[in-house]
């Protein structure tokens, strides 16, 4: 490791290695010369003069990149595609008067941004339904966990753990949705020319309209794709990479939801990431056990939420066929994002997998509060024991106010049960309303929409994606 110039915590501390080699020189060039090679063998199979030594000279070199030449080259033209084309003419010297023949620099450049996209996309939906997939098991773990609801970080109605987990859940399966929509409607750029009319085909094929149409279909094919975008100025339309980094920023909108609520459980004591044997959690206070890693998920994922608005405005300001101020903002904001979200990812498989759920300190909080939520069924029952339900309605108002000002002004214990009990409008024993205190009454039906959710939404969806399942994350630092 360097220590002596600015490394990108993004590389040192939160992408995997695999990420990182997506967007790495060799993946970008390798796939400059795996284009190349489409667009001969295209040239080729339509009629031109290319043979096939030439097309087996330029496959022989796709992968052996002479870097050297191509960076001593740039230093001299200024220009780094035809610094490439230069650089693997003179490893295939049979061939170099036909490297790059009737294209331009987006050929090579914005193709590979589409087919590096594309292989990004599919890492992230690999780590995202892993991520499903773990939730999926401890939403059904805990599905029965009564535990306390809260609306406003406010006491409410009682749910349960595997519920609460299934809201998580579902906004991962929305990003899902998303994901799977972009991926599979993107397309090439195809190769087209400098401002995208094919003006150069109509050279080379002598005006053969129908050979020229057969071009871009044929390119796609052999890159892996099912067509190419049918117009286009110079590049591909920048809206697509908006909508990349938009399928990007949900992903950390949910992820950072998720953690901003482990955060505010543990808090609570209820429920913990994972705290390693020797990790520390402060340098003063060794008691301490702080979420680090549903903080970094939440940081990571504030800068991919932000990071979507560069190739918004990017794609809202480019000039009529185009303009290069995309570049140097496309080179930073669309890797960035990625190689982000694939460390958010991480860090939730890895704090999904090491959850810790504390049932004592939840039961403790939830039997503090249910009293107050159990006075409507203490109601019912007085009635049904011949009380009048408007003066009860009152008389149990006034006695929860009393209880509250117990807990909060006195800090005593909730005494709504005893003082229900010392009063003969209830016509209730202690005994009896303590037998309403099971929490497992008051969860409504949140144990059977979590078997619901996980039966007929989740299961089809990890069904589909079953040969993407089995991932595990470490976190670097």
């Amino acid at each position: 490791m360097s220590t002596d110039r600015y490394q990108s915590p993004l590389s040192e501390r939160y992408a995997s290695k695999e990420m990182q080699y997506i967007f790495s020189p060799d993946m970008k060039f390798c796939t400059w010369r795996k284009l190349w090679i489409a667009l001969a063998e295209t040239e080729k199979e339509l009629g031109l003069n290319i043979t096939d030594e030439q097309i087996e000279e330029l496959k022989a070199h796709a992968e052996d990149i002479n870097y050297d030449v191509a960076k001593a080259r740039e230093k001299v033209v200024r220009h780094d595609v035809m610094s490439h084309v230069y650089a693997y003419g003179v490893q295939c010297p049979k061939a170099k008067g036909i490297i790059h023949l009737g294209a331009t620099s987006c050929y090579v450049g914005d193709n590979t941004d589409i087919i590096i996209m594309a292989e990004a996309l599919k890492l992230v939906k690999k780590k995202l339904v892993n991520v499903i997939d773990e939730l999926g098991r401890f939403a059904d773990t805990y599905k029965n966990q009564p535990t306390l609801a809260f609306t406003h970080f406010q006491p409410a109605q009682p749910t349960t753990v595997g519920k609460r987990a299934t809201l998580w859940m579902q906004e991962f399966l929305m990003d899902l949705e998303d994901l799977d929509h972009v991926m599979g409607t993107l397309k090439l750029l195809g190769s087209k020319g400098t401002t995208g009319t094919q003006a150069s085909f109509q050279e080379l094929f002598e005006g053969d309209q129908e050979k020229i149409d057969k071009i871009d279909p044929m390119i796609a094919e052999k890159m892996g794709f099912k067509a190419c975008y049918p117009v286009s100025g110079q590049t591909y339309s920048r809206k697509v990479d908006t909508r990349v980094a938009n399928v990007l920023a949900g992903i950390a909108a949910s992820a950072h939801k998720f953690s901003n609520d482990i955060r505010l459980l543990q808090h609570l004591k209820e429920v913990e990431e994972p705290f390693e044997k020797s990790q520390i959690g402060s340098s003063a206070m060794a008691y301490k056990r702080n979420p680090m890693r549903s903080e970094r998920i939440a940081s990571l994922s504030r800068y991919v939420m932000i990071d979507a608005l560069n190739p918004a405005i990017t794609s809202a300001t480019q000039w009529f066929e185009r303009t290069l101020d995309d570049s140097a903002n496309k080179r930073l904001s669309i890797p960035e994002g990625f190689l982000a979200i694939d460390g958010i990812l991480d860090l939730c498989l890895n704090v999904v997998d090491g959850l810790v759920v504390y049932p004592k300190v939840i039961e403790k909080r939830l039997m503090a509060e249910l009293p107050f939520m159990a006075t409507e069924n203490i109601m019912m029952d007085a009635v049904k024991a011949g009380g009048d339900r408007q003066e009860l309605h009152e008389r149990i108002r006034e006695l929860s106010m009393e209880a509250g000002k117990n807990v909060k002004v006195e800090g005593r214990e909730n005494n709504l049960l005893e003082l229900i009990a010392a009063d003969p409008a209830f016509n209730l024993t202690l005994e009896e309303l303590q037998k309403t205190m099971d929490p497992s009454k008051y969860v409504g039906r949140a144990p059977l929409q979590v078997e619901n959710f996980l039966n007929n939404v989740v299961k089809p969806v990890l069904e589909e994606n079953k040969e993407l399942l089995g991932v595990k994350a470490e976190i670097n630092v």
